[in-house]
């Protein structure tokens, strides 16, 4: 099967987790820092969890229309990373946090399971880092 490229997200990074990351298209210019540093700007675990949560948000709205059902419009998902450290080695863990407001748990819980099953985000960290997914 052949594989055809829908979008290529470019940028450039200079000087780690102290430093600066631009896009190609300059629509994302942003400083970054460390987390817990009193720097100006955001960290990797900071975008890692907004580019997961919508990125969900969209599979979330596939598995609905799968279901029959229409996606609440107040849908949301708050997206935890943790960055982890054990022995010296670094890891991330992550939680997702998901408000599908008047879908009964039952039926929240398949759009979220059917969701994790094929959000490229979801498939990127399977059997690589521990993922709750939690329904509020």
């Amino acid at each position: 099967m052949e594989t055809k490229i829908l979008y290529t997200g470019r940028t450039h990074t200079t000087g780690g987790r102290e430093g600066a990351s631009q896009s190609s298209d300059e629509q994302l210019n942003i400083k970054l820092s460390s987390p817990g540093s009193s720097r100006s700007g955001t960290n990797p675990e900071q975008l890692l969890a907004a580019g997961w949560s919508a990125c969900f948000i969209g599979a979330m709205g596939i598995a609905a229309s799968k279901l029959n059902i229409k996606l609440p419009s107040d849908t949301s998902v708050d997206a935890e990373v943790d960055l982890c450290v054990a022995e010296g080695a670094y890891s991330l863990q992550a939680r997702l946090n998901i408000s599908l407001p008047g879908l009964d748990p039952h039926t929240a819980r398949k759009v979220a399971d059917e969701a994790h099953q094929t959000c490229p985000y979801s498939k990127a960290v399977r059997g690589n880092i521990n993922v709750e997914i939690n329904i509020l």
